[in-house]
């Protein structure tokens, strides 16, 4: 029994064919979450947040906007995280970008409820960024810097992630409809309802 438990309890390493299919199923599926936000006019918090913000406002290209806005970003997440989270991210990035400009063509949604697509997009989302995050990678921008700024500043990561989210959803009035902007908050709640309930210390031992 104690052998058994010890098998369990083992941390195992990742292999690069695991990680090189988890960052593709990672960004597929946060890339059909945001089709669907896309889809029904919804926005989200972070860098994906932002994109969105941009290309509702300027009808710029979402994945080019995403790719960019994160460029900024992989200084510090080399400083603080290391070589390997930033590789990770940058490819899981560049894979999202090309994704989200691909899936309109591969995928056609004529109508969408849009309450479906707050909670089906923001559990995708979720899940992709959970995926993602057990093999050590992320979708970039704003959680690498309120992780810098609660380390160097003091800053509590959470109220100024929440923050944060707050003025990008604001910020996008002049192009979203109200009704929108609160299921957008429905979808921003699935995805944190996803990573909260799944990504805990201790479920997970891979690296």
């Amino acid at each position: 029994m104690k052998d058994a438990a010890a098998r369990i309890s083992r941390t195992f390493r990742h292999s690069r064919v695991e990680d090189a299919q988890a960052l593709l199923t990672g960004t597929l599926f946060a890339a059909l979450g945001v089709a669907l936000f896309k889809q029904a006019g919804l926005l989200t918090g972070g860098t994906v947040g932002i994109a969105f913000l941009l290309h509702y406002a300027s009808g710029w290209p979402f994945g080019a906007l995403f790719f960019a806005i994160n460029l900024p970003f992989y200084g510090l997440a080399w400083r603080r995280m290391g070589a390997a989270f930033t590789v990770k991210t940058m490819v899981a990035v560049g894979l999202m970008a090309l994704l989200a400009e691909a899936l309109p063509r591969w995928l056609s949604i004529s109508t969408i409820n849009p309450f479906f697509a707050a909670i089906a997009g923001g559990l995708l989302i979720g899940a992709g960024m959970l995926i993602l995050f057990r093999h050590k990678a992320s979708l970039g921008g704003l959680n690498v810097l309120v992780m810098w700024l609660q380390e160097a500043r003091g800053w509590r990561a959470g109220y100024v992630q929440a923050g944060l989210d707050a003025l990008i959803l604001l910020a996008g009035l002049p192009w979203v409809a109200p009704e929108r902007i609160a299921l957008s908050l429905l979808g921003m709640a699935a995805i944190n309802a996803a990573l909260a309930i799944n990504h805990r210390p201790g479920r997970y031992m891979a690296v």
